[in-house]
């Protein structure tokens, strides 16, 4: 049996990192962590080939070699995917799909053969079975969740790493909270489950193995979810790794409450995490209860951040405008809170209300949703009918995103958050890649292009006041110029 395991294009978003990726002449951001894992779980004689869109193309050849296509997307990839549908339809080969979008959208797709719902480590094995038997059904979905101790270690050599920036792991799926405009909780529930420490080791020796050096984004939508087994297992495991392995840095996703533990900030620091993605979402108090975000509630989050940067982990922030209590004083308010944090990396887009939520029920009902969310947390677009007039929540909306990702503007963030930020304890080696991407920056940002002031300000006063974090200007800098572009785009 050959399989192909295909993953749709992604569009030029906040997080395709596209422009910023040629400054280090990488393709993609990273492998398809799904589909690598759903290849570790089909019969080991199965012939498997990844067709990553996003570092090359799919061929007739490699659709005359497959008996099935086995597709995995989210919802920002919606156009690719049909493309990819399509294209298997006409040459007649047996199209599977799951993932994100499929499992909310399954319906929208009429030429998909067979759907792989929910957690394939359920509801693959169903369909193997029956696949075996001659009696496939079309759809396999599950309102069970997964013992993640089950789940393989990637097949991460199906990939060609030398096309990606870094690597992608999982620890954990689920989340405590209950955010309204979440899904997490509706696709993989509010009780964390978790990987082994043993497991994770696994995964991280077999990618070493294949010679992968470089940073791991642990991919869990809140990492401290299970904090007793952070400390007592996994973060002291991989302290102890490191050790063995030196050079590998981790980033990944936390909640606010991050602040409120020294000891775990320190664990992490000590283990090579240098980055966590935090939801902030709005410095309004009714807002936040009007999305159930709680758990940011009663907080002086600008101190909480400045805090977490203290303690060696860069703070990377999720925004929104849009909710029914946000006014026009919102669009100043976010950019005070983002400027004042020093976070440089704010993704800040308008409120959408994504299927399967209790936001997008809640809309529903009062016949307030627009048609489909696109996926992309920054293009400017919403779903959602506001109650702020749409065509003043746009233009907020713009001007904000003008103002923060403005050279002077950005790169004050970035000072700020400088100022703070504890050099990591773990840090990649210097390899060849760093010092061109270092020179193209001199080259593209220093001389031709338009920040080239604030540039030249930025890399001055770190080599002067904190010449350690040197690397992290150069690489915030080149983060800047993609997050410009991304910006200027969707305004136009």
């Amino acid at each position: 049996m050959n399989v192909l395991l295909i993953y749709p294009r992604i569009p030029r978003t906040f997080w395709s990192f596209t422009y910023s990726l040629k400054f280090i002449k990488k393709k993609a951001a990273s492998p398809p962590l799904g589909l690598l894992t759903v290849a570790a779980m089909l019969p080991r004689e199965w012939n498997k080939r990844l067709v990553d869109l996003n570092v090359t193309n799919l061929t007739d050849s490699d659709l005359a070699w497959a008996d099935l296509a086995c597709i995995s997307a989210m919802a920002v990839q919606r156009q690719s995917a049909e493309e990819v549908i399509q294209r298997c339809k006409a040459h007649s080969t047996t199209v599977v799909a799951g993932g994100p979008l499929f499992t909310t959208e399954h319906e929208k797709f009429g030429q998909v053969d067979h759907f792989i719902l929910n957690e394939a480590e359920l509801t693959l094995p169903l369909f193997l079975e029956d696949f075996a038997a001659g009696r496939p059904q079309r759809l396999y979905a599950t309102e069970n969740f997964a013992d993640l101790t089950t789940t393989p270690v990637p097949l991460w050599e199906l990939a060609d790493m030398k096309q990606y920036a870094e690597l992608s792991i999982q620890f954990s799926r689920g989340c405590p909270f209950d955010c309204e405009f979440c899904n997490i909780t509706a696709l993989l529930g509010r009780r964390p489950r978790i990987k082994t420490a043993t497991q994770i080791i696994a995964e991280l020796d077999h990618a070493c193995g294949l010679g992968y050096r470089g940073s791991v984004f642990i991919v869990d939508d809140n990492f401290i979810g299970n904090k007793a087994y952070l400390k007592q297992e996994l973060l002291p495991a991989l302290i102890r790794w490191q050790e063995k392995k030196p050079g590998m840095t981790f980033h990944t996703e936390a909640s606010i409450n991050l602040a409120d533990d020294a000891e775990l900030m320190q664990m992490m620091v000590a283990a090579g995490f240098d980055t966590v993605f935090i939801g902030i979402e709005t410095p309004d108090t009714d807002s936040l209860i009007e999305c159930s975000k709680l758990q940011n509630k009663n907080r002086d989050m600008v101190a909480d951040v400045k805090k977490i940067q203290r303690a060696g982990l860069q703070v990377q922030g999720g925004f929104i405008v849009g909710f029914d209590h946000d006014g026009p004083s919102i669009f100043q308010r976010q950019i005070d809170f983002i400027q004042k944090s020093g976070i440089a990396t704010a993704m800040v887009g308008l409120l959408q209300a994504i299927p399967g939520t209790r936001l997008y029920e809640r809309l529903k009902q009062e016949g307030r949703l627009l048609g489909e969310v696109t996926g992309d947390n920054v293009d400017g677009t919403t779903n959602v009918l506001t109650r702020m007039n749409l065509d003043a929540l746009r233009s907020g909306y713009r001007s904000m995103m003008e103002h923060l990702y403005a050279p002077r503007n950005y790169y004050t963030r970035v000072m700020n958050l400088l100022r703070e930020y504890k050099p990591p304890v773990v840090s990649m080696s210097l390899t060849r890649m760093h010092i061109m991407a270092f020179f193209r920056s001199v080259i593209r940002l220093g001389i031709v292009g338009r920040e080239r002031l604030q540039y030249w300000k930025l890399l001055i006063w770190t080599a002067l006041r904190r010449r350690k974090l040197l690397p992290v200007a150069i690489t915030l800098a080149i983060y800047g110029f993609h997050f410009r572009k991304i910006v200027r785009q969707h305004i136009r």
